[in-house]
């Protein structure tokens, strides 16, 4: 990865193609004010600097009835590196598994957040899959009432504006 000195036309790029990433390269080049081809070049040099991570489609969960969201703290018996990598590969292999943080100043060790489509479906997840880990040592789940901010865009510098 090359390092880049970010300006304010790659910020404002970066800010537009977090918040509306299906722009063509014109729409984009029209909106930071360059023609198309210097515009599709720093798209590419943000991309090889790793300053663009990839491309998504977010999908809506209420449309796949997908209703319950879960965050679930697990406690861990042992710390061994083996316990965590093992437990991490097999978080990492459930669909289900939105995210999966290690935490500090927790009595968890991890935080899962869970999307599943109701309440049985939640029990067979916990019951028939999570819990099924021998070096669990305890779970506590939260269940999400109402979502009040959901965003995928991280916070950039003011002079991406």
């Amino acid at each position: 990865m090359a390092d880049i000195q970010l300006d304010k036309i790659d910020l404002h790029i970066l800010k537009l193609v977090q918040q509306h990433g299906k722009l063509s390269n014109q729409e984009l080049a029209e909106k930071v004010g360059l023609s198309p081809s210097p515009c599709s070049r720093r798209v590419k040099a943000l991309e090889e600097a790793g300053y663009i991570a990839g491309y998504a489609t977010l999908l809506s969960p209420a449309h796949f009835d997908l209703a319950l969201t879960a965050y679930i703290h697990v406690r861990l018996e042992k710390h061994s590196s083996e316990t965590l990598e093992n437990f991490e590969a097999t978080v990492a292999s459930y669909d289900e598994v939105q995210e999966c943080c290690l935490l500090t100043g927790s009595d968890a060790d991890y935080q899962l957040k869970v999307l599943v489509k109701d309440m049985p479906a939640f029990k067979v997840f916990l019951l028939d899959k999570l819990t099924t880990n021998e070096k669990i040592a305890g779970v506590h789940s939260s269940f999400v009432l109402k979502q009040v901010k959901n965003q995928t865009q991280i916070p950039l510098p003011p002079s991406a504006d």
